[in-house]
């Protein structure tokens, strides 16, 4: 495949690695406005777009790719607040794919599905509270992160005490999320659920920034010739 890249930083550049590894070439990488006009023609000869941009660009460059039909991976977090119009627009049009994910990790996403089953096994024992740790790097620009709030989410849906989540809350309706930045830390995301008498907790620790790359490319993989909005639950038929 022809990847585009929006978004050069250390994630584009791992993920321009991981492609070239399994034979695919960049074709182009759009890292600015004045790239945009630059290489929207070479653009349209992809076959698809990975973003790892920013929470400010990402819609925009979402949105430019549903104007030239352009499947479009989006890794970029911080922008959920509009997910469901985006998804809308997307499914609304004949030659929109976009693939969304707040974290691409194998690993991850098994944590993701265990996160829900132990929440719903949870609503047994009321004596046990949860809440999420997160810690990530310093240039991390949102927070908390957008898989801390997937597994929030997760717990929400299947957890009948908890209504809604808070960042550093002490609301015993709502999940409680605490955001850590520290040095250069790709990401560690930890559920924790506390009594009295003793402390249960699944944690997922990435090592480096490969895993979540190797997930972005095999994500484009999967998009290619499709049509729609698409999650890592249907790449992983979770």
């Amino acid at each position: 495949m022809e990847i585009a890249l929006l978004g050069y930083g250390k994630m584009g550049k791992e993920i321009a690695a991981v492609a070239e590894e399994r034979g695919h070439e960049i074709s182009v990488t759009i890292d600015s406005e004045a790239d945009w006009m630059e290489k929207i023609d070479d653009l349209r000869h992809c076959d698809v777009a990975i973003d790892f941009s920013t929470p400010d660009t990402a819609v925009d460059n979402i949105m430019k790719c549903f104007n030239i039909g352009m499947p479009i991976v989006v890794g970029t977090t911080g922008w959920y607040d509009q997910l469901e119009s985006v998804v809308h627009d997307c499914r609304q049009r004949d030659n929109a794919a976009l693939f969304v994910a707040s974290n691409f990790s194998i690993g991850v996403n098994i944590l993701f599905h265990l996160n829900r089953r132990l929440a719903e096994v949870m609503n047994s024992h009321p004596e046990y509270n949860v809440r999420i740790d997160e810690t990530h790097h310093i240039h991390k620009l949102d927070a908390p992160s957008g898989t801390a709030i997937t597994l929030a989410e997760g717990i929400i849906d299947n957890l009948d005490a908890k209504e809604g989540w808070e960042l550093e809350s002490d609301n015993p309706d709502e999940v409680n999320i605490v955001a850590h930045r520290e040095g250069e830390v790709p990401g560690i995301h930890q559920v924790t659920y506390e009594s009295d008498i003793d402390l249960l907790s699944i944690r997922h620790e990435a090592k480096s920034r490969k895993g979540f790359a190797l997930g972005a490319v095999v994500a484009a993989e999967f998009l290619e010739g499709k049509k729609g909005y698409f999650t890592m639950e249907d790449l992983l038929n979770l």
